[in-house]
């Protein structure tokens, strides 16, 4: 099992999927520089890109947290026989997320809170699950924390049009709706304590409600990012935006902020789709980053 403990907190990850996207670096991080992706390859190969097709490798992954007693998940993936019309990679998908899960030790009705980083397709999906022909909390006695911008932005009644046209449709409708109609949901604005030492803090730009949670617990650092990171060339690269991002010019400014603050704290980043092992510390290399050592997590292209 992928578990390492950060102070009393103990992290493990549970895999939903990996592999190619569709994309190349080109389509994916339109802005990054084509020299980077050459100049590492032996980096990125095959963690984070397919060699020979330069197709972009990303996981889908949750991370759960145990804390002060609590069982935490960090995003919920894609989730099974969700309607994905114009996302084909997820559309249908039908996977033993659940027993992955299950092998971790967390049977649904144990989740005391679920994170949702941000509303994007691939962060919501098992937030519900099919029951007969209605979608219902697939964590029943979760607290669901979700961003409020995101909720209001992403919420059609409300009209707002995004980067990704109908990318997440549906997606409101069969994975975030049914759990506040449910009552499970916490709407934050401005920052959110959840423990000692676990907070929310708002990192716009991807998208508006997009957020960060920073761990603090004795002398361990970590910050999960979401999708402020798909690549490590963005932490080489932090001017970087995947072609997801809603407010280019805010995100870039978030990413730096957050990859400057982890560093000065020797704090673990922890993005939401990084295969490989998962996260990395970094270090300042003038204005740029540095991956100074990756997390302990058996990469993904070794397990098959």
């Amino acid at each position: 099992m992928d578990t390492i403990t950060l102070g009393n907190v103990t992290l493990t990850r549970v895999r939903e999927y990996f592999g190619p996207v569709d994309m190349t670096p080109e389509t994916f991080f339109p802005d990054s520089p084509a020299e980077t992706w050459e100049e590492q390859r032996a980096m990125l190969v095959p963690d984070f890109l397919d060699g020979g097709s330069r197709i972009v490798n990303s996981a889908i992954q949750t991370w759960v947290l145990r804390s002060e007693g609590r069982t935490i998940l960090v995003d919920t993936g894609v989730g099974n026989h969700k309607e994905r019309p114009y996302a084909p990679v997820w559309n249908r998908m039908d996977t033993g997320f659940l027993d992955g899960l299950a092998r971790a030790g967390v049977r649904p009705e144990d989740v005391d809170i679920v994170i949702n980083t941000h509303l994007h397709v691939d962060h919501v999906g098992w937030n519900t699950r099919l029951d007969g022909r209605a979608w219902v909390p697939t964590f029943p006695h979760a607290t669901y924390l979700m961003p409020k911008d995101d909720f209001d932005f992403w919420n059609p009644e409300n009209g707002h049009e995004s980067v990704l046209g109908r990318g997440n449709q549906n997606v409101f409708e069969d994975s975030v709706l049914p759990v506040h109609r449910a009552g499970r949901t916490l709407l934050w604005e401005g920052g959110h304590q959840i423990d000692a030492g676990l907070r929310l803090e708002p990192a716009p730009g991807h998208t508006p409600g997009s957020s960060v949670l920073t761990l603090i617990s004795g002398t361990d650092r970590a910050v999960f990012v979401g999708d402020l990171l798909h690549s490590p060339v963005q932490i080489l690269e932090p001017d970087s935006n995947s072609c997801f991002c809603e407010d280019p010019a805010r995100a870039r400014a978030t990413r730096r902020e957050v990859l400057g603050r982890a560093a000065d704290d020797n704090a673990l980043v922890i993005p939401a789709h990084l295969g490989g092992h998962g996260a990395a510390e970094v270090t300042r290399d003038g204005s740029r980053f540095a991956v100074k050592g990756w997390a302990p997590f058996s990469p993904y292209a070794e397990q098959g």
